[in-house]
């Protein structure tokens, strides 16, 4: 006999928020000293030792909630470096899931709301995470393209915003005018299930299946001038939305 899904979600709430509070409270206390030990035994710069704990951070909150969500990774294996990649916002949860991405050196360019989580902040700024919104664009542009030739990643939730309605909102540009000014391609990502799982604007929890998507690169030599960054933007749009329909019709 089938456990009620109503008994599932409280089971899920029951066992998840203790869990992830557990999980960011060790995270913060264990930090220092594994920054240190991650610095003297990769001999890489904070900055990437920062990024790879964020990484397991997340994939850590990953095998926490998989009781109660089916997790699908498509075709993540298949994206080269360097590269801009670009996914759609539905939940608090896509950055977490992100964290399956097959390589860990990857900056996140935000808006400047995520950096007033207090208890996140500095390890954001650590990271080399970038606040797109209000940040000096030759900074971000500099940050990026010194991540680039260290064959690193970009990513950017181009609709600034978590949807509502589990459509693409319009994109704004930050992420294609870098593709137009680095000549680094752009990588459509597309997650669905983030939303049934934690709706925006709630706190209650729900069982949901997850799937996260790689598309095909696009190349931003083909779109030259304003005209081109204008069709760039819609032309990634578009290969999004239609592959998100098609995703969102799965059972």
């Amino acid at each position: 006999m089938s456990i009620p899904r109503r008994i599932q979600a409280l089971a899920f709430n029951l066992m998840f928020y203790p869990l992830m509070a557990f999980w960011i409270v060790t995270g913060i206390l264990v930090s220092p000293f594994l920054i240190v030990i991650w610095k003297v035994v990769t001999g890489w710069d904070v900055g990437r030792v920062m990024r790879h704990l964020i990484s397991i951070h997340g994939y850590g909150l990953i095998i926490i909630v998989s009781p109660f969500v089916g997790f699908q990774k498509e075709r993540l294996a298949e994206i080269k470096r360097p590269c801009i990649l670009v996914v759609n916002h539905l939940s608090f949860f896509d950055s977490y899931f992100l964290a399956a991405l097959p390589f860990h050196d990857g900056i996140f360019a935000v808006g400047a709301w995520p950096f007033k989580m207090y208890w996140y902040t500095l390890f954001m700024r650590l990271a080399s995470y970038l606040d797109v919104e209000t940040g000096n664009w030759d900074e971000v542009k500099r940050t990026c393209t010194a991540t680039f030739a260290k064959q690193g990643t970009v990513l950017f939730f181009p609709e600034g915003h978590r949807s509502r309605t589990g459509k693409l909102q319009p994109f704004y540009s930050g992420a294609f005018r870098l593709a137009q000014e680095t000549g680094v391609p752009i990588v459509p990502l597309c997650i669905t299930g983030t939303d049934t799982m934690l709706p925006p604007g709630h706190s209650f929890l729900h069982p949901a299946r997850v799937r996260l998507r790689a598309l095909d690169p696009v190349d931003p030599s083909e779109y030259l001038g304003r005209k081109g960054l204008d069709q760039l933007r819609r032309e990634v749009q578009k290969r999004m939305s239609l592959e998100l329909e098609e995703m969102q019709r799965l059972p």
